[in-house]
């Protein structure tokens, strides 16, 4: 059975106006946390409105599924008692103001340094999945076999429409803002462990990127854990909705392993068109066609219904099936976070949206 790690990001609203606040130090530290949980597993962001969590290592998604409601209970009692509350949404509906304080850690105020506005603008969360590899080896070629259904994950993750008060016309703005960075993305294709450790060294021997942490291709190799990260994914509105893609990443790792095994060729994606398909999955999640990893134009529920027969028979042998189809088959019939997120708009404005991200944030 492959393990999992999941880490997630929130951002800390004014319960009333819904704006960002900068607690995230006070709640981190909380009292109230303990023991529900522990210091390792909540962690600072570059902003000080931002909040990361991080599940244990986990064997089944139940045990995801638990620790993410247990975090999120958590933090958000934290939260509330320091006047604030979490919202599990990808980017701020409301208008910035003033730029938010950047976390007082030595590789946050080097990045300021290098790209102000960028910084400024990186109130975006996300949602990370790790998925245990056998080796750096391995993981390179899973990373190879996985890439080309990043845009498909994208779109249905998408949760980020609303960008300054307004609406951006995209179903994750956060993709768009974080591809700004010099190494961001999706992967390149890479040859074996050596030549992906050799391609990292010239870019570090650069100077441009400071570490290996801004590496923000979209999956990567974990430079802390024998993990596969897969990181393409807006933070979801509801845990439930959170698990459903922790199934899907275990599924697809565990595939592309079995291609391994098998000797399963390689098609390798021609760049221009994974970076077309993941343009239209940011500008539409499932609302439109989406590009499959043929380079084929096609609905977005086909896309899905792609990425389901591809990983079925991982998704059997982990005994994910029946939940992940199932929460898969609501995503479909309900939309994605950015869909909910727009309805919510029609309804009611900007108050109704943060109201229902508040919401939905603690929900199972």
């Amino acid at each position: 059975m492959i393990t999992v790690g999941v880490e997630e990001e929130y951002l800390l609203v004014e319960p009333v106006t819904g704006r960002p606040v900068s607690l995230a130090e006070k709640v981190r530290t909380s009292a109230d946390l303990e023991p529900f949980v522990t210091a390792h597993e909540i962690q600072p962001e570059l902003l000080q409105a931002q909040i990361e969590v991080a599940t244990p290592v986990c064997a089944t998604l139940e045990e995801v599924g638990g620790h993410l409601l247990r975090l999120r209970h958590a933090v958000a009692g934290a939260a509330e008692a320091h006047g604030c509350r979490i919202v599990a949404g990808a980017t701020s509906p409301l208008r910035q103001g003033l730029p938010l304080p950047v976390t007082d850690q030595v590789r946050y105020r080097a990045m300021q340094r290098q790209a102000p506005q960028l910084v400024a603008e990186q109130v975006v969360n996300g949602m990370h999945v790790h998925a245990a590899i056998p080796s750096r080896q391995a993981g390179v070629q899973v990373l190879n076999r996985v890439r080309g259904w990043l845009p498909v994950l994208t779109a249905m993750a998408a949760n980020s429409p609303l960008w300054d008060g307004q609406d951006t016309g995209f179903a994750s703005w956060r993709t768009i803002v974080f591809g700004r960075w010099p190494v961001s993305g999706l992967p390149p294709h890479f040859a074996d462990a050596a030549d992906y450790e050799r391609r990292i060294q010239r870019l570090l021997s650069t100077g441009v990127i400071g570490d290996r942490g801004q590496l923000y291709w979209q999956a990567r190799l974990s430079e802390r854990y024998p993990t596969l990260e897969v990181r393409c994914l807006d933070v979801q509105l509801r845990s439930d909705e959170a698990v459903m893609f922790t199934g899907l990443v275990r599924a697809l790792v565990d595939t592309a392993l079995r291609e391994l095994t098998a000797g399963v060729p390689l098609t390798v994606p021609d760049p221009e068109l994974l970076q077309i398909a993941m343009w239209q999955a940011a500008r539409h999640g499932l609302s439109e066609d989406l590009v499959d990893p043929a380079g084929r134009r096609v609905r977005a529920g086909d896309a899905v219904s792609q990425l389901l027969a591809h990983i079925a028979p991982a998704l059997d042998a982990a005994g994910d099936t029946r939940e992940v189809t199932s929460l898969v088959h609501r995503l479909l019939q309900q939309g994605t976070g950015a869909d909910r997120q727009r309805q919510s708009l029609a309804e009611g404005g900007v108050d109704a949206v943060v109201a229902m991200m508040i919401d939905a944030s603690t929900m199972p």
